[in-house]
This record gives C-alpha cells, sequence and structure tokens, in this order.
C-alpha cells in the first residue's frame, strides 16, 4: 500500500467515456481523481495547476490529440501516463515492447488493474520522466510509419467503433464535424475536412468540394453541371456530388482523363 493516495486525471474528449473510468478507479483505494478534461488544451491547464501524479490520456481527440499534448510538455510537467488507445495491433505490440502503459478500448477491470500495478511500480521508482521520454519517441516512431490512415476511429457514447477507409464512399463536412457515409452506415466525427484531407491517402481520397471528400474508387460519371462551371460526381450507390471549379484539375489528373 502506497502512503499517499494517486492524484489521477482524466483527458478523454466523450463524456461517457469519462464517467466510466471514473467508476472503475472507485475500487482502487490508492487512486484519487482530482479532475476530467475534454480536451488538450483543458488538460494542459489542469497539468499546470493541479500537478497530478497519473493521467489517463485518450489518444484519438480532435484539434490537440494525446500525441500533442505531450510533446507540448516539459517533462517535470508531465506526470506517469496510461494510454486510452484504439491503436492496431501493431501499435499494442510496440506499446507491449517498450513497457509502456496503456488501456485498448474496450477494457476490463483485470486489464486496468493490471495497468494501475505498472503505473505505480513506476513511480515509486521514479522513472517518469525517462519513461514519458521513451513514449514520446514510440509515438513518433508509430505515426512515421502510417503515413495515411487505413482505419477511423468514431466515438459514440462510450463505444469506439473501427471503420476502415476503405468501406468509407465519401466524407461530408459540417463545421468541426464529419460524416463519414459508408453504404447503408452513416458516422459522425469530430474532425474538420481540412484536417482529414492531409491524413488521406491522395490516391484514394480527393477533395471535390469545400465540404466534401470522395473515395475515388466510389466514383461511377461525371457530368457537367447546369451551370457550365460545376461537375456532378456520381456515385455507385446513386449518391450526387457537386465537383466545383477549384478541385476540377486535381480530380483529372488523379482519373487520368480530362473532365
Amino acid at each position: 500500500m502506497m502512503d499517499l493516495k494517486l492524484r489521477a486525471l482524466i483527458v478523454d474528449d466523450e463524456p461517457p467515456a469519462r464517467a466510466i473510468l471514473r467508476e472503475m478507479l472507485k475500487d482502487d483505494a490508492e487512486v484519487e481523481v482530482i479532475g476530467e478534461c475534454a480536451n488538450g488544451q483543458e488538460a494542459m491547464k489542469a497539468l499546470a495547476t493541479q500537478s497530478p501524479d497519473l493521467m489517463f490520456l485518450d489518444i484519438q481527440m480532435p484539434e490537440m490529440d494525446g500525441f500533442a499534448l505531450l510533446e507540448a510538455l516539459d517533462s517535470d510537467q508531465m506526470p506517469t501516463v496510461i494510454f486510452v488507445t484504439a491503436y492496431d495491433r501493431y501499435a499494442v505490440r510496440a506499446f507491449e515492447v517498450a513497457a509502456v502503459d496503456y488501456l485498448l478500448k474496450l477494457f476490463n477491470y483485470a486489464r486496468l488493474a493490471k495497468a494501475l500495478q505498472r503505473a505505480k511500480s513506476n513511480l515509486r521508482a521514479g522513472g517518469s520522466a525517462d519513461r514519458n521520454r521513451q513514449v514520446i519517441e514510440l509515438l513518433r516512431q508509430i505515426n512515421a510509419r502510417a503515413e495515411y490512415l487505413d482505419r477511423f476511429v468514431v466515438k459514440n457514447n462510450g463505444r469506439t467503433l473501427l471503420v476502415p477507409v476503405d468501406e468509407v464512399d465519401w466524407i461530408e463536412a459540417d463545421g468541426n464535424y464529419l460524416l463519414l457515409h459508408a453504404g447503408d452506415d452513416k458516422h459522425l466525427l469530430r474532425e474538420t475536412l481540412q484536417n482529414m484531407e492531409q491524413r488521406l491517402n491522395p490516391r484514394k481520397f480527393l477533395r471535390i468540394h469545400r465540404s466534401a471528400i470522395v473515395n475515388l474508387d466510389r466514383i461511377k460519371e461525371l457530368q457537367a453541371h447546369v451551370n457550365g462551371e460545376d461537375h456532378l460526381v456520381i456515385l455507385k450507390d446513386g449518391a450526387q456530388l457537386t465537383l466545383s471549379r477549384r478541385y476540377k484539375e486535381k480530380v483529372s489528373q488523379a482519373l487520368g482523363a480530362s473532365i
């Protein structure tokens, strides 16, 4: 038993996910949850004012994700980190090899207890700073290998759904949200279209309008629009999208044909 309780901070953009983790942590008498943050900016402030010993950090968050948060911190600000992640098997194996603490959604009580034990041992050994530097380097390596997205991470009501990019027909922008159209399914994602455009393979996905990105494999035909400037992009499922004049040349190059 540790002499003092570990002061824990929960950082996750989904309220249900934070609530579930807080409830699960009630069973550990050595841990006290001192706060919750919905994004990286809130976490920066909480770390500066509350100095937690332990942080449960969601990796996938809009604007400032878990990677960016850690990279923005000085080593003396950094608590021991338990990552909450929906990464693929390669990344999970990398976490294991580096002995980094993580929770793969959806985790259970036993997995949480194991991660907590590793975190407590790390704190007793006083190795948080070295461990977190190792974490940051590992995350950079993972990001470098994953040049383009191969799946979307969709979080809804405490659940995390992995949607392969090849299943998505087109992506529609709505402010700071995106709507993924995948057959009869639609998935809401907190992300901007500009950021998403940079994370997708341009050989597979192209922006055709200020509010739309399309999967090139889903295009059935192109038709001249009645306004004489834009074109209609007709998908295999019958959906009709607008190809604006601004993106016409890039689409022509990608398709290898003049429009």
